[in-house]
């Protein structure tokens, strides 16, 4: 079954002890010490056979929604709270949900500011199989 997991920099139901310095104030070497430990972790699930794809996403972003009167209307915000929160995915193929939440947790332990632990929250939602059936 294929999981998203989505890292959320701000955000999760407490606060986290070491997430709370945000990317932009870290040093070079920091940044540099957290993107090597992101490959790693993708590395790792490559070699179980369970990774599947990951993206970092900029901060940048629009919303952008069908208009019948000719062209899009383009807006670059208010947003969601996503725009603030969601800096990144990674889409994993596992046997279970407790090996969804395993690998979870590996990447929740990635380094931030003064290299420790950032033990944010990483949201994993399960991609849908089948379409909801529908019924009266």
């Amino acid at each position: 079954m294929k999981y998203l997991l989505l890292k959320h920099y701000r955000g999760g139901p407490t606060p986290t002890p070491n997430g709370a310095i945000l990317m932009d104030q870290w040093t070079p070497e920091e940044v540099s010490d957290h993107i090597a430990f992101m490959r790693h972790v993708a590395d790792t699930f490559r070699e179980r056979g369970e990774f599947v794809d990951a993206q970092a996403l900029s901060p940048e972003g629009t919303f952008v929604r069908y208009d019948a009167d000719g062209k899009p209307p383009v807006t670059d915000g208010p947003f969601a709270e996503t725009k603030d929160l969601i800096a990144g995915w990674m889409i994993i193929d596992v046997d279970s949900v407790e090996r969804a939440h395993e690998a979870a947790a590996y990447l929740s332990s990635a380094p931030g500011k003064d290299g420790r632990p950032l033990q944010e929250w990483i949201e994993v939602r399960p991609f849908m199989e089948e379409p909801p059936t529908v019924t009266d």
